[in-house]
């Protein structure tokens, strides 16, 4: 199997498994996200707990990008700081907007590594950035709350 097929195979199994798409009870972050330019929405339930995103998850509807961006961004926020967060998002960003990253920022985007050739489809970056731009709306929401 080469890189796009493995890269491929994240996209559709993030997309189809559901695993963080439901309601989160007791969340104390909500924030809604949405493509104006194609249709998907998304809101974005966040348990943040003295600095800790303990867990998150998201219901709404979109194309397999962007409902496969936001499960593999939930799994990578999930028990970190909101500020480790946020650097991820920043990482997820610059290789959208082909920002050279390291060998190391790579890593630390693990599996979201999967959406970047999307950079080479214009048309679909906003479907894969709007949960990533959502999550920053929500960190900065959370910062102007306390």
């Amino acid at each position: 199997m080469n890189l796009n097929e493995l890269y491929t195979e994240v996209i559709k199994e993030h997309n189809l498994s559901h695993h963080n798409k439901h309601h989160l009870e007791h969340a104390n972050i909500e924030m809604p996200g949405k493509n104006p330019s194609c249709g998907d929405e998304i809101t974005l339930y966040l348990k943040v707990e003295n600095g800790i995103i303990t867990d998150g998850s998201y219901t709404g509807v979109g194309c397999a990008i962007s409902q496969a961006s936001v499960s593999i961004m939930i799994d990578q926020i999930r028990g970190k700081t909101v500020e480790e967060a946020s650097e991820l998002s920043e990482l997820f960003l610059n290789m959208i907007r082909k920002s050279p990253l390291t060998d190391e920022e790579l890593e630390k985007l693990d599996e979201a590594v999967a959406l970047s050739n999307i950079a080479n489809m214009p048309a679909r970056v906003k479907c894969a950035t709007m949960p990533w731009h959502t999550l920053q709306t929500a960190i900065e929401a959370s910062k102007d709350s306390k």
